[in-house]
C-alpha cells in the first residue's frame, strides 16, 4: 500500500488523464455533496419547526367553543356553546390531566400606560397553569399564583416587549401601577418567551379579577389543559373524554366536530416528527443512490483504465508480477480518486451549509440547517470502502490477463 513506485505511476496515470480523473471525481464528490446539503436541509427544516414549538408547550391540548351542526336531544342544530368556569374545572379532573387554565382574550381598549408612555398590547386573563402552556421564562418578579385568582387580585406579569416600552431608562416595572383600559394593575412580573416579540407583548392577568372589573361574568373563551408526560394514545382518550364530558353538559352530540375545536399539540408534534422522519429516510435514499451513480462511474472508468494499460499489465505479469500487486494498484488509485473526491465533496456541503444557515437566518420555519459531522465522515468512510470495491472488479480482470494475450492485444 506505500509502495512509493506505485504511488508514482498512478500519480502518473492521473497527470496523463487530467479530464477523466477530474470528471470522475467529480461525480463522486458532487454525490456527497447533495447528501450534505439534502442531510442539512432536512435538519434545517427539523430546527425551524422545532424553534416555531418553542413558543408553547407540547404537552397540552386547548379546546374552543364552537357551534353545533347536528340536532341532539331536541336541540336544534346552530346552537352557540358557551364556556364558563365550571367547564374549567370539570376539564380539570379527567384522568391524566395535570394542570389546567381558562384563557380569555380581553378585546376593545387594550391600551395600557405608564406615566406618560402608551402602547397597545394583547391583553389575556387565564389562570396560573397556563404558564405551562407558553414556554415562558421570568427575568423578573414572579407568575400569577393561586392567591392572585382566589382574592381577584388586580396584578399583571407583562412581556419584556411591553415592559421596555412602558419603563424607560432602567426603571424596574416591579411594584409600579400600569392602567389596563384606565384600570390600575400592579406589575408583579416580566418575563421572556422564546416564541419572540409577539408572545413578548403580551400581559397576563387573573381571570377572576378580569371578569369582575371587565363584567365578564364568569364566562371563558378556552379552556387549555396539561398532560405532563403523556403519551399519544393517552391525550387522545383525554380528548375523547373531553367531548363526552363536555357534551353532556352542554347537550350535544360527542360526534359533533363543529361543536367542539380541540388542538393536540401532543399529536401533532408527533406528526410533524414522523414526518421529518420520513423526510430524512427520503433524504438517505436520494443521496445513496447518487453517491451509487459515483460510485458505478469510478468502477466503469477503472475498466477503461485497465483495457487501456492491457499490454502494460501483460508485461508486468510476464516479468513476474503477482495478481496481488496488479489489484492493489488499480484499488490504490480507485480509493485514491474516491476518497479525495469525497471528502472535497464533503468540506465543499458543509461550506455550503454555513452561507446558506448565515444567508437565510429569521425565516420561519428553517433554522441552523447543519449536518451531524460523525453522520458525514461516516458517509465518506463508506464512499471510500466502495470506492475499493468499485476497483475491485476491474482489478480481478485485470490480475486475471494473460501475458501472452495481453501482449497480443492491439
Amino acid at each position: 500500500m506505500f509502495d512509493i513506485d506505485k504511488w508514482q505511476e498512478i500519480f502518473s496515470t492521473i497527470r496523463k488523464n487530467k479530464l477523466r480523473t477530474f470528471l470522475t471525481g467529480f461525480s463522486v464528490a458532487w454525490g456527497i455533496i447533495m447528501l450534505v446539503i439534502l442531510l442539512g436541509s432536512g435538519y434545517g427544516l427539523e430546527n425551524g419547526v422545532r424553534k416555531e414549538f418553542e413558543g408553547d408547550a407540547v404537552n397540552y391540548i386547548s379546546i374552543n367553543p364552537g357551534m353545533t351542526s347536528k340536532p341532539y336531544k331536541g336541540i336544534k342544530p346552530g346552537t352557540f356553546i358557551n364556556f364558563t368556569n365550571e367547564d374549567r374545572d370539570i376539564l380539570a379532573a379527567i384522568n391524566g390531566v395535570t394542570g389546567s387554565s381558562a384563557r380569555t382574550r380581553i378585546f376593545g381598549n387594550t391600551v395600557l400606560s405608564y406615566k406618560n408612555e402608551y402602547g397597545t398590547y394583547d391583553i389575556f386573563a387565564v389562570h396560573p397553569e397556563y404558564s405551562q402552556v407558553e414556554s415562558l421564562y421570568l427575568i423578573n418578579g414572579r407568575y400569577l399564583n393561586k392567591t392572585d385568582i382566589e382574592q381577584c387580585r388586580k396584578v399583571v406579569s407583562m412581556g419584556k416587549t411591553v415592559a421596555d416600552a412602558l419603563f424607560k431608562n432602567g426603571e424596574d416595572p416591579l411594584g409600579k401601577y400600569i392602567k389596563v383600559n384606565d384600570i390600575p394593575f400592579k406589575v408583579v412580573g416580566v418575563f421572556t418567551d422564546p416564541g419572540g416579540d409577539r408572545d413578548m407583548s403580551r400581559i397576563y392577568i387573573p381571570i377572576t379579577a378580569a371578569q369582575k372589573v371587565f363584567n365578564r361574568g364568569n364566562y371563558i373563551n378556552n379552556v387549555c389543559i396539561v398532560l405532563d408526560g403523556a403519551t399519544t394514545e393517552l391525550s387522545r382518550k383525554v380528548e375523547q373524554k373531553t367531548r363526552e364530558v363536555l357534551s353532556a353538559k352542554h347537550q350535544f352530540d360527542p360526534e359533533d366536530q363543529r361543536a367542539l375545536f380541540i388542538f393536540n399539540t401532543i399529536t401533532e408534534y408527533e406528526k410533524f416528527m414522523q414526518l421529518f422522519a420520513s423526510i430524512r429516510i427520503f433524504i438517505w435514499v436520494i443521496g445513496i443512490m447518487t453517491i451509487i451513480a459515483g460510485i458505478v462511474g469510478v468502477s466503469n472508468i477503472m475498466m477503461i483504465v485497465v483495457k487501456e494499460r492491457t499490454k502494460e499489465i501483460g508485461v508486468r505479469k510476464a516479468l513476474g508480477a503477482t495478481p496481488w500487486s496488479i489489484i492493489s494498484l488499480i484499488l490504490q488509485e480507485s480509493v485514491l480518486i474516491t476518497g479525495v473526491a469525497g471528502y472535497t465533496g464533503l468540506v465543499i456541503g458543509v461550506v455550503l451549509l454555513e452561507v446558506v444557515g448565515n444567508a437565510i437566518k429569521g425565516v420561519d420555519y428553517f433554522a441552523n440547517p447543519e449536518i451531524n459531522m460523525n453522520v458525514a465522515l461516516l458517509a465518506t468512510f463508506i464512499l471510500i470502502v466502495a470506492g475499493m470495491f468499485a476497483g475491485f472488479v476491474p482489478a480481478r480482470k485485470a490480475a486475471a490477463v494473460k501475458p501472452v494475450e495481453a501482449l497480443r492485444d492491439e
